[in-house]
């Protein structure tokens, strides 16, 4: 299958978008999928779309997508495709509230970078099941604006306890997934610096949202 890695920004802009791209394409020719990287949002039709199996939001920040890009991208889901949401696709298109509902939820703040320990709990999904129960790793770590929707499933939280600046409590999600409007969408908080894209259970961790996503 194909997968799309989209990584405009139209805010901060992340220092390891090359970095991820780079590691995507990777996973691809190790696993028997084609990765095509783009910043162009005029790719975002039915036509170009219609190739895809999954379309990854690498990193993207703001407003990237115009109204008819939007509802390309809305029929795309609604088709089946998959969404693969990493670090700020949550930082991404706030006045869209669909996209709101497709990533799960949106970014409010994060602390400085430091190190942390995650809890896994749903340690039978794909993207999960190789990864210690509990896993200490250093990154950027979002608070969000909202709780989850009840119908998402959580796959990961970090504890609060083991770094400083966390506002979420003890339920604090960092990956989750859900089935909407027809597709499915995964999204993981990980990956703000260029050293999360060469973590081989990062990287794991990646494949096994892609390939979730990936399923019809």
């Amino acid at each position: 299958f194909s997968v799309l890695v989209f990584s405009k920004t139209a805010g901060y802009r992340h220092d390891s978008i090359p970095s991820g791209i780079a590691a995507l394409q990777v996973l691809g020719e190790q696993n028997a999928f084609r990765v095509d990287a783009s910043e162009d949002a005029t790719i975002f039709n039915d036509k170009n779309l219609a190739q895809y199996r999954v379309v990854i939001f690498l990193s993207t920040t703001g407003d990237v997508l115009d109204p008819g890009q939007q509802s390309a991208f809305e029929r795309f889901i609604r088709r089946g495709g998959g969404f693969v949401g990493i670090h700020s696709a949550s930082d991404t298109e706030y006045d869209w509230p669909w996209y709101g509902g497709l990533v799960g939820a949106y970014f409010r703040r994060h602390p400085v970078i430091q190190a942390a320990t995650l809890k896994v709990i749903d340690p039978s999904h794909l993207s999960t099941r190789h990864l210690p129960i509990e896993w200490k790793r250093t990154d950027e770590w979002y608070d969000f604006r909202d709780d989850l929707d009840p119908a998402i499933t959580v796959l990961i939280r970090i504890d609060e306890k083991t770094y400083r600046g966390g506002r979420m409590g003890a339920v604090h999600p960092m990956a989750w997934y859900h089935d909407y409007d027809g597709g499915r969408a995964w999204y993981t908080a990980f990956g703000h610096t260029v050293e999360s894209y060469r973590e081989p259970l990062v990287l794991e961790h990646f494949l096994g949202g892609i390939t979730w996503a990936a399923a019809k």
